[in-house]
Parts: structure tokens; sequence; C-alpha cells
């Protein structure tokens, strides 16, 4: 038998530290994996954000002194103790330079959504990856829920015409617009429609936002963010003569169970489940409906 891959955590900001590290660390977990555990942590923060700067020590406390995980004091000590690497920052604005201080190790790693804030910082991380030849996926754990990937298979995915997503999207302005929370309804656009948007128009106000993004072969996929306490993810994926509803959550199986099957399989020397092609769209996706949504819900070319 192979020893557990030990995996470190960058970024102890997010809740999502607390389910990957139980799924990994406490046998009794009900989702638990096997195969890997999570042996060391940096805490990060950032300190203009209070739902980052704040959780940092309550977090921090947890993974050390319930999960047995070790904090050190620089992201380079995880990439060094690890076999590979979740960086988890809540802040998609770190995530270029905390990657750029951890690619030279040539770890496998996962990073937590928002990728990044900008098509060049997006690009900017993966040719950082490109020169040290290292694997690295990004995703919301909705990409993985299977009351999407029941509806969307590889079989099915060819069919389908266009898609309607649905879910919160809490706005933060150092992380503007969808990248915040509703990237999660955009990943599960894209896991349904796959690339090849063309343009995007987005028309926002205090409660909502609504993107449409217009593919290159006529299909037609929509986003609608809610600000108004309903947190709930739905979606509707148009075939030609069907529409076949997706509702997270009426799903037993926890989204994050799937999300971490995924990082698993990869970190064991799997394939990568995200094309990173379709990350840097996907981000540009999210850029354009940003700016057409300050210009009034002009269109934006990708």
């Amino acid at each position: 038998m192979n020893a557990p891959l030990k995996l470190g955590i960058i970024g102890l900001d997010t809740s999502h530290v607390i389910v990957f590290t139980e799924t990994f660390n406490n046998p009794a977990f009900k989702q638990a994996l096997k195969g890997a555990r999570v042996t060391a942590a940096w805490p990060g923060g950032s300190p203009d954000i209070h739902a980052s700067i704040s959780r940092v020590p309550g977090y921090t406390a947890e993974l050390r002194d319930k999960w047995g995980v070790t904090i050190v004091d620089s992201p380079e000590a995880v990439a060094q103790a690890c076999d590979a690497i979740l960086l988890t920052s809540l802040d998609g604005r770190t995530h270029p330079g905390q990657f750029a201080r951890i690619a030279p190790y040539g770890k496998r790693v996962f990073i937590d959504k928002p990728f990044a804030v900008s098509t060049a910082d997006a690009r900017q991380i993966f040719a950082a990856a490109k020169q040290h030849q290292v694997q690295l996926f990004s995703s919301s754990s909705l990409r993985f829920t299977e009351a999407l990937t029941k509806v969307v298979t590889p079989e099915t995915k060819a069919l389908v015409k266009g898609a309607d997503f649905c879910g919160a999207a809490a706005h933060e302005k150092t992380n503007p617009g969808l990248f915040w929370y509703g990237i999660h309804a955009v990943e599960m656009l894209y896991t349904t429609m796959g690339r090849g948007c063309r343009s995007v128009r987005c028309v926002s106000n205090e409660q909502y936002d609504l993107a449409t993004g217009v593919w290159a072969d006529g299909r037609i996929g929509t986003v609608r963010g809610s600000r108004t306490g309903n947190y709930e993810m739905h979606g509707l994926v148009h075939f030609e003569k069907s529409t076949a509803a997706v509702n997270v959550q009426v799903q037993a199986k926890p989204f994050y169970a799937s999300l971490t099957e995924a990082f698993l399989a990869f970190f064991q020397g799997g394939p990568n489940p995200v094309d990173p092609e379709e990350t840097i769209e996907l981000v540009r996706f999210i850029e354009a409906a940003n700016e057409s949504s300050a210009n009034g819900g002009k269109e934006v070319r990708l």
C-alpha cells in the first residue's frame, strides 16, 4: 500500500478548509476519504476583507488543535512539507502571488474559487505553471455536484442547446461582481456549455445580476445572481426536444464531497478535470459581465 499523500493548505480564511481537512483527517466523517491527510497549513488572510481576516484565527486553531495540522510560517514551507497543495485563500487577488511562491516546488495544486479576478492574472498563473511544469486546476465545488453531472454527462454535453443557472451572488468590492459568489453559477454554466462564448451582456441592480452569454454557435446561456437571501442553486439545461432541471438542494451527496474526490484523484496522478483554457475563458466571462454591468448592459466581446 502506498503511504497517504501529505496535503498542504495555503489560506485558512474559508470554511472550505474545515471540510477538506475533516474529509481526510477524520476517519469517522461521513464523507471521509482515504489516500491523503492534511499535514501542514499557512494561515494567510486578507486584511481588507473582513470575511477573510476575521476567520483566520478560528480556522487556524481548529486545524492545529483538533486535526493535528502543523501551522507553518510561509507558503514555501507548505510546499516543502507536502506532496500536493490546496490553495484556498478566499481572496482571488492573492492567488497569482501565492502561486508564484510555490510553483518552483513542482507540486500538483488545486486553486479554489475565484481562480483569479482578471484574465491577465489567470494567464499569469498558468504561465508560471507552464514554466515550472506544475499541474493545476481550479473549480467551484458546484462543477462536480451530482445534481449537475447526472444531467450533463460526456454523452449528453454535446447535445446541449442552451442553459440557465441561478444562485446567490453577494458582492465584495475587492473581487467584483460575479467573482465573489456568483462564480458558482458561472461554473455550472461552463460545465454545461463548455468553451466558445463570444459576447456577454449583464444587467445589474441592488438585488440581482443577469448575465447573458452568446456562444459562437448561436447557443445562449444565462446566469442570474441574487442578493435577496436566496442561496438555492438551480439550473435548466436545454436539449433539442427537452429541458432538464438541476436542483442542487435535493442532491443527497454534498457537492464538497464530489470536489474532494476530484482533486484527490488529480493529486494521485489522474488527468486534469478542467481544461485550463476553459478556466481562463470563465474568468473572462465574469470580467466581461462586470464591464457590461458598469456600462448599462452593453454587449462586451470576449
